[in-house]
């Protein structure tokens, strides 16, 4: 035991009564020590204290699910930790964003790369950590699809042991922000170089503020004339009781021009200022009316122009006017919104919460504030809401709300999620399948060498037989898996899609039964696919069985086919499907359709609505497997108790279908001779495999020798054996096979090699040519094909 034990504080997160008692001590602002317990106690004896601290503790521990819970709820990322680095509490935003307690900023320090700026920012911010002062930046990291994420950060005390880190995505708050500050921008430029002169003064004559068109027609900047009393610049005062009043002007060279000021008086927090406006050269008034209504023409351009919606509520919340954008946005026009309250708009659900808030800030308690609601128009909409307050002479006088449509950029999100979903299932499924190979291999091989020693008549050869049907069975489901994964061995070919259906019509009509109409309706000039045919009768089989199953009482089972022409790209599920000619099958049904909350998970392995025991869950996944690789799509359309519809579209191309003659039937013979001699290296790291698979080949009379790795094949390959053949697993840890096999055939040509891997043959081959002598096995294989692909490269010249 540490001498140091007395003094060092217990450790949080010890569970049980310890646990509790830490929870005391933090709320308190320090580390639980005894000597801190027997210090508080007082005069109170060993056993109160310790009872003192304990019904603190539970008490405290009995917060701590609300305070969790309350973290969770906080929309920014938020991380509690100890400042030696303990972690305390962490909601789901600071799982995502925040590094260890450690050390917080260190993903985001790694976002920031070479960027010192945004570097010395989160360098400040760990410095105020250090010396627990609260501090506040905004910085900008790179963001993953290109551009610039800004994340408002801030670290604070929280006690006196701790320190709270909190993260914001405020991108789109920064984004707004530098929108309004181009239109200020554009509004201050406008107004300095309106056809009109401006100027504001207060009630002692002093000029407070002037536009640059008079300060050019007075051949001065204006920051000579800000300060400078009315009578010096235009000669008198003009009286604020008069609305116009008539000036002469010395103006640039010392010429004297007329001029027609226009003005009106406003409180501006307790000063008197005026709005004042003078048009030069005195013309008829007609012309100081078209100058200012080319300025408010101007001012609709800036308003109607902008590329995001804008609304001006009135303080009695209706919407006041509006432009362009907005009404593009809702589907509405300007007299369909104008005097409608804004709330209406919304979706039911959010509008207690727009309310609240939009309330706040024509109250003047909130300055602004940000929303994202579902707008309810002439389509939805998802949309986020930007408001600030009006002010006309100090006080609120309404709302200004700017829209940003974000419908497509959530759409986006959720796709995008879905097809990473999908992505990594098939990643998973197929990785499953490797090594549900490997194990059927072992097993299927050894049956294989069982049922050498005991023939039809033994008494095991039933079980053996058994044990081998059902692993073939459990091959069957893990090609299904690999076709949901896109890694299964496919045999493409050029397939009339009008002939493949009526092949599979009589079929198909058994396996519906007599309850079910089947019709088949042919499009013209459909054109030719290329798939596997095998594969392809699989995709329509279980779509049919599917819909047979959807309908108990009977019904109609529909395949429609045709030919059609995608011009543009276009987004069909997660996937985007390109511009090009496609041959679309419908296998549509009457039955009871899907519901909404399933259609997204249809495609996923062992998803199921069925009765338990009523099916496996892979049906529709291997028919998603299939499609994909193929190069095609398939997208469903359903809705309960109105049946449900499924499109495939595959490449279409423009030739013949390839004619399979057909071979009349050779009479029977001997079972082929299997047995060979020669030296076969043998790479395989899976040990029931490879004992399996030597074993089978010595029986045959072949000399084995066996390499756990491809590290141990290419030590054999470069020694004195003469190997004939080279056997070699795919996947292996360190050298992989398809790298061994490029090797021997750089170094020894004259080896012929056979890869053998659970995945298809395609992604087992890694990029090698299939003209480049390499041999293909794919697992799992019996004990007969292993030895009748060493007898065919033995005898290929």
């Amino acid at each position: 035991m540490r001498a140091d034990w007395w003094t060092s504080p217990i450790p949080w997160g010890l569970g049980g009564s310890v646990a509790a008692l830490a929870a005391v001590a933090f709320a308190q602002g320090g580390a639980l020590t005894l000597p801190a317990l027997a210090a508080t106690a007082g005069a109170m004896t060993a056993g109160s204290v310790l009872a003192h601290r304990w019904g603190q503790a539970r008490r405290a521990a009995a917060k701590a699910p609300l305070l969790a819970a309350a973290l969770e709820s906080e929309t920014r990322a938020c991380l509690i930790a100890t400042e030696d680095g303990l972690e305390i509490l962490r909601n789901a935003g600071g799982r995502r964003l925040l590094g260890p307690a450690a050390a917080p900023l260190a993903p985001l320090m790694t976002r920031a790369g070479a960027d010192d700026r945004t570097l010395g920012e989160l360098e400040r911010l760990q410095a105020a950590a250090l010396v627990r002062a609260p501090r506040r930046t905004e910085v900008a990291l790179p963001a993953e699809g290109g551009g610039r994420e800004w994340l408002a950060l801030e670290v604070r005390p929280a006690g006196k042991t701790a320190l709270a880190w909190f993260a914001e995505d405020v991108t789109a708050r920064r984004a707004i922000e530098e929108t309004l500050r181009r239109e200020n921008e554009w509004l201050a430029d406008f107004v300095d170089f309106l056809p009109v002169g401006c100027y504001s003064a207060d009630s002692d004559g002093i000029i407070r503020s002037v536009n640059h068109r008079l300060a050019e027609w007075l051949g001065r900047p204006p920051s000579e004339l800000v300060g400078q009393s009315l009578l010096d610049i235009l000669g008198c005062v003009p009286d604020p009781e008069a609305e116009r009043t008539e000036l002469r002007l010395l103006g640039r060279g010392g010429e004297v021009f007329q001029a027609l000021l226009a003005h009106s008086v406003f409180d501006d927090g307790g000063e008197i200022r005026t709005r004042s406006v003078v048009v030069r050269d005195m013309v008829p008034e007609h012309q100081w009316e078209r100058a200012l209504r080319t300025a408010e023409r101007r001012f609709r351009w800036l308003f109607d122009d902008a590329p995001v919606g804008i609304a001006l509520i009135e303080l009695d919340g209706t919407v006041g006017t509006c432009n362009l954008a907005l009404q593009s946005i809702m589907g509405i026009d300007h007299d369909g919104l104008v005097g409608c309250p804004l709330t209406e708009y919304i979706a039911e659900e959010q509008r207690p919460l727009a309310f609240e808030q939009l309330s706040k800030v024509l109250a003047g308690s909130l300055p602004g504030t940000h929303l994202e609601v579902r707008l309810r128009g002439r389509r939805d909409v998802i949309a986020q809401l930007f408001v600030s307050p009006t002010h006309e002479d100090g006080d609120i006088s309404g709302l200004i709300v700017h829209f940003i449509d974000a419908t497509e950029q959530r759409n986006l999100e959720v796709q995008f999620a879905q097809s990473q979903k999908m992505q990594a299932m098939g990643q998973l499924a197929g990785g499953v399948a490797h090594d549900f190979n490997n194990l059927l291999t072992a097993m299927i091989g050894f049956c294989d060498l069982l049922l050498q020693r005991h023939g039809p008549g033994d008494p095991s050869f039933a079980d053996i037989m058994q044990i081998k049907q059902n692993a073939n069975r459990a091959a069957s489901l893990v090609r299904q898996l690999l076709a949901f994964s896109r890694r299964q061995a496919l045999q493409p070919k050029l397939l009339n899609v009008t002939d493949a259906l009526a092949d599979l019509n009589n079929l198909l009509r058994r396996l519906l039964g007599e309850t079910i109409e089947l019709k088949v309706v042919h499009g013209r000039q459909t054109g030719s696919v290329r798939v596997d045919p095998g594969q392809f009768d699989q995709v329509i089989i279980n779509l049919a069985v599917n819909a047979r199953d959807a309908m108990p009482g009977g019904g109609t089972l529909t395949i429609r086919t045709g030919a059609v022409k995608v011009e543009q790209p276009v987004q069909r599920g997660p996937e985007l499907m390109p511009a090009g000619d496609y041959v679309l099958i419908e296998v549509s049904d009457t039955g009871t359709g899907i519901a909404k909350e399933n259609l997204a998970r249809i495609f996923e392995p062992f998803f199921s609505t069925k009765e338990v025991g009523a099916g496996t869950g892979l049906g529709l996944s291997t028919v998603y497997g299939i499609v994909r690789q193929t190069d095609g799509f398939v997208l469903v359309e359903s809705e309960l108790g109105q049946g449900a519809s499924f499109s495939i579209y595959l490449p279409r191309i423009e030739a013949e279908p390839e004619v399979e003659t057909k071979r009349p039937i050779p009479p029977p013979e001997m079972a082929p001779d299997l047995t060979g001699s020669g030296t076969i290296l043998l790479v395989e790291d899976e040990d029931a495999v490879r004992l399996f698979a030597g074993r089978a080949l010595r029986n045959k009379g072949y000399r084995v020798i066996e390499a756990r790795s491809g590290e141990q094949a290419l030590d054999v390959l470069r020694g004195d054996e003469a190997i004939d053949v080279l056997i070699s697993d795919v996947v292996m840890p360190g050298m992989d096979g398809v790298t061994l096999a490029r090797l021997v055939r750089m170094e020894r040509p004259a080896i012929r090699v056979i890869l053998i891997s659970g995945y298809s043959e395609d992604v087992a081959r890694n990029g090698i040519d299939p003209d480049a002598g390499i041999h293909f096995l794919p697992k799992p294989f019996s004990l007969k094909q292993l030895a009748g692909a060493v007898k065919q490269v033995m005898t290929r010249d």
